[in-house]
């Protein structure tokens, strides 16, 4: 018996999940968690099925599950946002929950510089809506935002094993000092992957994360490349930017980092996603060439880095393939 083919909306595939602990979102408080931790909920690893995994109290379950309800309410999970963004949409996660997932759930959201409390003007972003078991529920949002406190209610209890919510940061590059070197690629101001020819392994949303990879996983990866050519990846910077400096790391990376890599980036403006493809190819050299070596963080700046003037994208080559664990950007934001 085959899986059932999944069909995963463009708002998944193209937008950064906001409810990442990458980004520093957190499950904050929860209405009952006896069987399964509400942190869990938020992981950014698939689900697992450990069958003879038991604890203190029962079956142990990848992700938030509550126990059984007799009294008529239903449970909820609050989630603090790492970052404000804006919703496009959200996938609730019921995988190997079959017997023991929510009937259905519903999505509330505010904005809120302190915990939400009674007296919290709340915002219902998704209303109820009805839950597969063992199944990723898909749901798109047309209220989005800027959110960065919501309230996940299911009805009237079970486990979810993950809620991602899927949309785009919201920086106000108004309050921020327009003199100074930001982060012009990082996630949590903006910045997105647009697209890449191939990430046999790993993540590639980490590639624009905090800190650096754990492990392999932690990172961009392309398979063994056997023609000719090289592998790439183009980015969305948060805000245009003059770049000053960028980072290269191969963390975890020995046997498979990429031999060289190099740069281009231009200022674009309406472009769709497809085009920017096919114009890529033919940016301006923002770095030449360089050497890479294993497990190292590399540095590039002065000589190294052409003076393009504000660019909005950038096109990350490595030659011929391999893995990259983080990838930065640095600049003066031209807004």
């Amino acid at each position: 018996m085959t899986d059932p083919v999944i069909t995963i909306p463009e708002y998944a595939r193209i937008g950064v999940n906001l409810a990442s602990p990458r980004l520093g979102s957190r499950a904050v408080l929860a209405s009952d968690e006896f069987f399964a931790a509400k942190e869990r909920m938020l992981q950014d690893t698939e689900p697992v099925f450990i069958a003879d995994k038991y604890d203190d109290n029962g079956k142990w379950m990848d992700g938030w599950e509550s126990r059984r309800r007799r009294d008529g309410g239903n449970d909820w999970c609050l989630v603090r946002l790492g970052v404000a963004g804006f919703i496009h949409g959200v996938e609730i996660d019921t995988r190997h929950f079959t017997g023991n997932h929510p009937p259905a759930a519903s999505l509330k959201a505010c904005r809120s510089d302190s915990q939400p409390d009674e007296a919290t003007e709340w915002s219902e972003i998704l209303p109820a809506f009805g839950l597969d078991p063992n199944a990723r529920n898909f749901a798109e949002i047309s209220n989005q935002g800027p959110w960065n406190w919501l309230r996940l209610d299911i009805m009237p209890d079970g486990g979810v094993a993950r809620l991602r919510v899927y949309g785009r940061p919201h920086l106000d590059w108004s309050k921020m000092d327009a003199g100074a070197v930001h982060e012009l690629s990082a996630l949590k101001n903006g910045g997105r992957v647009v697209a890449y020819n191939d990430a046999h392994y790993g993540d590639v949303w980490a590639v624009l994360s905090d800190g650096r990879g754990v492990n392999m996983g932690d990172g961009w990866e392309t398979r063994r490349r056997r023609e000719p050519g090289n592998d790439w990846m183009i980015i969305a910077l948060g805000a245009p930017g003059a770049v000053e400096a960028i980072e290269v790391d191969t963390a975890h990376f020995k046997g498979n980092y990429p031999d060289r890599c190099s740069v281009q980036a231009a200022r674009v403006v309406n472009a769709t996603d497809a085009a920017l493809i096919e114009q890529s190819i033919n940016w301006d050299t923002l770095m030449e060439e360089q050497p890479l070596s294993a497990d190292s963080i590399h540095r590039f700046e002065g000589d190294a880095i052409a003076g393009l003037g504000a660019v909005s994208h950038v096109r990350l080559n490595i030659h011929p393939d391999g893995g990259v664990s983080r990838f930065r950007v640095f600049g003066e934001p031209s807004l």
